[in-house]
Parts: C-alpha cells; structure tokens; sequence
C-alpha cells in the first residue's frame, strides 16, 4: 500500500489556536538551537496569532492533518517600512508576517508552499508584490527568500536590543 502525503492550506480557525502555538514552539526550539535568536518564548504569542484570526489573515498549512506551518498576509507594514525604496511604487501588497514551520518539518518544502500560496494571493487579489522582513542573525531565512527571487532592499531596526532586519520585496506577474 502507497501512502501519499497530502498538504492543505487554509484560512485558520480560532479552534486551531492551541496547535499553532505548539508549531510554534516547535520552531522556536528549533530556532534556538541553530543559534538563531529571532524568537522566544514572548514572541509569537496567542495573542498576536489570536487577533491575526480573527482579522482573518493567518493561514495553516497541514500535513495529513496536522499543522505544520502558518502564515500571515496583511497589509500592515511597520512604520520603518517607509524608509525602504520598494520597487512597487503603486502600494498594492502584502505584508508575510510569522511565516513558521515545525521543526519536524524543516526540509519538507512547507515555507515554500505557504509563500506560492501567498503569491497566488497577491494575483487573485489584483495586487502587486509581496514585502517581507526577516532578521540578519537568520541566515537560513535570508537564503529562503532569495532563493524564491526576493529581492533585498535595505535594512530596518525593528527592535533596538536586535540586530536589523532585512526588507525584501517580489513584484508578482
């Protein structure tokens, strides 16, 4: 007998808050053991992941039915967006916020499905690009995006105690 894995990505529920904070957690284990100090146990929070719910902007993704990554997709940008040269003048994006998958999962091309389906997102929605940031002290990240022709375009200080973040940015054709 073949077992075929099978992935979804869907609009989260707020039933589905207890096991996206365990991916969550997941990850930031993860995380920390590469040496990457991104996140902890304050950030992200249930109540971060929470109110993305119920703005109806986070998305899972599952494999055979378990959650194994999320994302958000808004149009919220921090006000340090504003010193980047995005290369989309006509402000018609998307921001990728908390883009996560449980450790377990690392390798199992998840972040790149939850980003194809962001693009995807951006086309449905007659929108433009796709803006991001992601910390300079993780490289993996940083490799990611450009990897998937993210386009780097400055840094940002999003948290003084922090190194910066670098702001990438994909037009969507």
């Amino acid at each position: 007998m073949q077992f075929t894995c099978r992935m979804i990505i869907r609009k989260a529920n707020i039933t589905d808050l207890g096991s996206i904070m365990l991916m969550y957690k997941s990850c930031v284990k993860g995380m920390l053991k590469n040496g990457i100090d991104q996140w902890d146990e304050n950030y992200p929070n249930a109540d971060i992941i929470r109110a993305d719910i119920k703005a109806r902007t986070y998305f899972i993704a599952e494999l055979n039915g378990e959650i194994v990554g999320g994302i958000n997709l808004d149009e919220n940008q921090d006000p340090t967006y504003l010193t980047i040269g995005w290369e989309d003048e006509t402000n018609s994006f998307l921001v990728v916020h908390r883009l996560a998958v449980k450790e377990e999962n690392w390798g199992d091309k998840v972040g790149k499905a939850l980003m194809i389906f962001a693009e995807e997102a951006i086309l449905e929605e007659g929108l433009k690009s796709i803006r991001l940031d992601t910390y300079s002290g993780n490289p993996k990240a940083m490799d990611f995006y450009r990897r998937l022709g993210y386009i780097e375009l400055g840094t940002i200080d999003l948290k003084p105690e922090k190194d910066k973040y670098h702001c990438f940015e994909k037009i969507i054709k």
